[in-house]
């Protein structure tokens, strides 16, 4: 692992690191705040999940989530969305390709070799972090924005047991019935969409749920909301009585200005869970 840069920040350390991935085939950066507490011991984490476009370093730069990370006591990790690099499959749409990984395990060409994103947030990832870092892997939370939400909340309901609380703001919710879902599916997973429910947070609420508390935020003059179709999530969730919060917040659209003031209702939501 290669330390690109660390610096001072609330206390703690804002750091991001590079190492090389075999579940990607390539390196793979990521960012991660501890705090001031982790010079003397674990300390919670909570994941967070980027979107479309982005890397690691957009919520890091943009979300102000490390102050509310440090008062709480808990650390924030930062991966990248895709893998990236010379001889990594990439399209010309924003949508697909790199910067878009959908936090899935593509099997189709020429995606396969590369975008192994679920395996990497899932496995690589947590074992590259619990081995090197002062967080404690029996405290987890996680979070993400659009496409990160869509992720944070299908891996959420995938690991029962591994998360204390899962939150999302404006996620993908419905993918395997939106332009924002069906044409990545497609193109990463085939054309049998049998395939594609495991990554659908709105199906796995309706058959499955989560084992803990949920948080959803959605802004109502979301840009994106046809693509989101945040209604679905909100129905599964009170169909199954999910033990959860979904907000639809006036005059919110799906920026990180939206992200930045609701990130410390998120953290102490997540914190809360953690330490509780």
């Amino acid at each position: 692992m290669k330390t690109i840069s660390e610096n001072r920040c609330f206390g703690g350390v804002q750091g991001v690191y590079s190492h090389d991935s075999s579940a990607c085939g390539c390196d793979m950066t990521f960012g991660l705040f501890l705090p001031e507490e982790a010079e003397t011991g674990p300390v919670p984490v909570i994941w967070y999940l980027s979107g479309l476009t982005c890397t690691h370093e957009n919520a890091m730069v943009k979300a102000g989530a490390q102050k509310w990370a440090a008062e709480q006591g808990v650390a924030l990790v930062f991966p990248d969305t895709s893998p990236r690099g010379e001889g990594i499959a990439n399209d010309e749409a924003y949508d697909l390709g790199q910067g878009a990984g959908f936090y899935v395990n593509a099997t189709q060409s020429p995606w396969a070799p590369h975008f192994r994103m679920w395996d990497y947030i899932t496995d690589e990832l947590p074992r590259v972090l619990f081995n090197g870092f002062e967080v404690d892997e029996d405290r987890q939370a996680i979070t993400g924005h659009s496409m990160g939400g869509h992720g944070a909340l299908t891996i959420a309901m995938s690991f029962p047991g591994r998360f204390r609380s899962v939150s999302a703001f404006a996620p993908i919710a419905h993918p395997t019935a939106s332009e924002w879902g069906r044409k990545q599916f497609t193109a990463y997973l085939g054309a049998d969409e049998s395939k594609w429910a495991a990554h659908d947070s709105t199906l796995l609420m309706r058959t499955r749920g989560f084992d803990g508390p949920v948080l959803v935020d959605q802004g109502a003059k979301d840009q994106f909301l046809h693509l989101l179709m945040p209604e679905a999530l909100a129905e599964a969730m009170a169909a199954r009585r999910q033990n959860g919060t979904f907000r639809m917040n006036k005059g919110y659209d799906h920026s990180y200005f939206f992200v930045s003031t609701f990130m410390e209702d998120h953290i102490g939501f997540h914190a809360e869970a953690l330490y509780g």
